[in-house]
């Protein structure tokens, strides 16, 4: 937990306080650029949690999440600090790219230098002037261009207090996932920072469930870490389901491809997901799933190489299980539903 004076770019918040703080950043061919973080500060000391989106500049779901997210009531309520930073990487935001302007990924140039390449340096300014500051981040991102990622959480779920964190987000699925070098939350970890990584929904598009499951997500794991009260009245919890490994499946022949499952599907071994129809002739080839998995990612585009990346299933156990905690995924949206301004708290 961290203590008073609270500073940011310089300048002290005061405790109950509110405030947009506009961190210097390197400039972009000359224009002056910063980096943008809202700062809410309650009343009452308390955890000190970051949640940040866009570190690649085309995932645009994780900058409405953070903007419908600063206008609830309900942080009025909030016990520590909470920092929102709606778009890290506002180089490649600028270019509706996922890299910055010299084709760097920011999320492979942690910790960053401060004389460095573009990347470094704005990689070393996010991690030392918010990161290093927070107890807990939440790092938003989407899949990458021309791939859809069905809500899921990513974390260490070896981790007692980021597996409980997880839970609490309420995503349909929760995915053990390796640290990577350079890495945000690898470098994170090192400092004793944990980070729960939310993937979902496709780069350059804006998708309503993603956006409604991360802002509950987001509120869920702020009532966990006794950041903000908890409901009178419990509501219906989901269930996600947790999975150690996932696979990528590789197209295996060139064409057209037709998708039979989708996103949040359950398959048994040997379920045709996929058929590829080849752009010459008459042949079709069937895609068959490897494992008994559910589907957490998928190709957008028709058109198929052979190699391409068709299909991220995540392995599970127990398939009768996991139907039934996707049934409200599918089905009911309520749950999904953020709390309103009135709604009673304790």
């Amino acid at each position: 937990m961290r203590h008073n004076p609270f500073i940011l770019g310089g300048e002290e918040i005061p405790r109950g306080t509110q405030r947009r703080v506009e961190i210097e950043l390197p400039s972009f061919y000359g224009t002056p650029t910063s980096l943008t973080a809202y700062v809410i500060r309650g009343k009452k000391a308390g955890p000190t949690v970051f949640i940040s989106a866009a570190i690649h500049g085309d995932e645009l779901n994780g900058i409405e999440i953070i903007r419908r997210l600063r206008q609830l009531h309900l942080l009025t309520k909030l016990k520590g600090t909470l920092i929102l930073v709606p778009i890290v990487n506002i180089y490649g935001a600028i270019n509706l790219s996922r890299y910055l302007p010299d084709r760097r990924d920011l999320n492979r140039s942690f910790p960053g230098h401060s004389k460095g390449a573009l990347a470094s340096r704005l990689a070393k300014t996010f991690f030392d002037e918010i990161v290093s500051q927070c107890d807990l981040g939440i790092d938003l991102h989407t899949a990458s261009i021309h791939k859809d990622n069905l809500p899921q959480v990513r974390t260490n779920i070896d981790n007692e207090y980021t597996l409980r964190l997880a839970y609490a987000f309420e995503a349909p699925v929760i995915l053990h996932s390796e640290l990577r070098d350079g890495s945000l939350r690898a470098v994170a970890q090192d400092k004793g920072i944990p980070i729960l990584l939310y993937e979902a929904g496709e780069a350059l598009r804006l998708d309503e469930k993603s956006i409604k499951i991360g802002v509950k997500g987001i509120i869920n794991v702020l009532r966990a870490n006794e950041m903000l009260p908890v409901r009178v009245k419990k509501s219906s919890r989901i269930k996600p389901v947790l999975t150690k490994t996932s696979k990528w499946i590789r197209a295996h022949e060139s064409g057209m491809i037709q998708t039979i499952k989708q996103l949040g599907d359950v398959v048994e071994e040997g379920d045709i997901i996929a058929r590829i129809h080849s752009l010459f002739d008459d042949q079709s080839y069937e895609v068959a799933a490897p494992f008994d998995g559910i589907i957490i990612g998928k190709t957008q585009i028709p058109l198929i190489h052979e190699g391409d990346a068709a299909f991220h299933i995540a392995a599970l156990k127990d398939i009768q299980i996991a139907e039934e905690r996707m049934e409200p995924f599918h089905q009911d949206e309520t749950l999904m539903e953020i709390p309103m301004v009135d709604e009673r708290i304790v």
